[in-house]
């Protein structure tokens, strides 16, 4: 087994992956036909009885539709599992947006919401609309932002929040400095 496969199959993050498959509407049998694997070995793995290997860490990453390090237990020492997450430890998540750099900065997706730090490149953008189940509050950290929420243009800064609701959404950023974005969601979603 490869570096890349061994290192996968010992970090696996049991409860996010639980945590995921709720936010999916998966039960534990649907999500066992998706990876096909037995209800039993998806259910230890996701109480950490049990270890995925390399190749079902990647096929339960593209089945739940993210990054295979979001199911990644964050680094750091045992004492802070789960209350820390150290500024080099954070999980990188999401990769479907040229021009987009995401990390968890929640410990785990065991909350019933997820905090995430957006990186968005200079002319990164969002073409395709989308809308997504979730709650979700964002800040502008730095730079600026364009927002269509429902069609509509919101043109954002450094210090200013927004909401969405299920809504239709998209984003730009058309300026010369990157825009970096904390996201409260809830669910999780990554």
């Amino acid at each position: 087994m490869d570096n890349f496969h061994a290192t996968l199959s010992h970090d696996l993050n049991g409860a996010d992956l639980r945590a995921l498959r709720k936010a999916r509407g998966l039960t534990l049998v649907a999500l066992a036909r998706l990876v096909d694997r037995s209800v039993g070995w998806l259910s230890q793995v996701e109480r950490d009885l049990s270890q995925a290997s390399g190749d079902d860490l990647l096929t339960l990453a593209r089945v739940l539709d993210v990054s295979p390090s979001s199911l990644l237990a964050a680094g750091g020492s045992a004492k802070e599992t789960g209350k820390i997450v150290r500024a080099p430890s954070r999980r990188p998540i999401g990769n479907r947006n040229p021009g987009l750099t995401e990390a968890l900065l929640s410990p785990d997706l065991t909350d019933d919401f997820e905090v995430i730090h957006s990186s968005f490149a200079p002319g990164a953008s969002l073409d395709q609309p989308i809308s997504r189940p979730t709650q979700e509050i964002g800040y502008v950290v730095a730079g600026q932002l364009d927002l269509w929420i429902a069609g509509t243009l919101f043109r954002l800064g450094a210090g200013d929040s927004f909401r969405l609701r299920g809504d239709v959404f998209r984003w730009a950023n058309p300026y010369p400095e990157t825009c970096e974005v904390i996201w409260v969601i809830s669910p999780p979603i990554y």
